[in-house]
């Protein structure tokens, strides 16, 4: 990798810098990342949790996702942004909020997760592969 990945909220407050390739890209179509995208999907980034760096402090909350496990997801105080989310299963993992990078066009999405839970009007790529819940990892 030429250079890390960095990004964080609108205002500044949190930034982070990832020393790798993201593991996963997906668009999810869940109902939880509609209602906080406030649209018909969430775009995301999983890298490995080590080589990752965040300064500023987010607000978190967490919540349970479909497989029963929480899901932490931590937004900006001042912004109100969502950045990143953690998953208290899966504690090796980071995933970030696509539109946080500071340059978006990196983001490569390479699935479509819960697309069970997509809206006609939300279009995404039709040639990406769409799992109906979430692929097993």
């Amino acid at each position: 990798m030429d250079k890390p990945y960095t990004g964080g909220c609108a205002c500044g407050a949190i930034r982070y810098s990832i020393a790798s390739e993201p593991l996963f890209s997906n668009h999810c179509q869940c109902r939880d990342c509609q209602r906080e995208s406030g649209t018909g999907h969430g775009s995301y980034a999983t890298f490995a949790r080590d080589g990752v760096t965040v300064t500023g402090e987010a607000r978190r909350w967490d919540m349970v996702g479909d497989s029963g496990n929480v899901k932490t997801r931590a937004f900006c105080a001042v912004c109100g942004l969502p950045v990143y989310m953690t998953f208290a299963a899966m504690p090796g993992i980071f995933t970030i909020r696509a539109a946080s990078l500071d340059e978006p066009t990196r983001y490569k999405p390479q699935v479509v997760t819960y697309a069970a839970r997509g809206h006609d009007w939300d279009h995404l790529d039709p040639g990406l592969t769409k799992f109906e819940t979430m692929p097993p990892m």
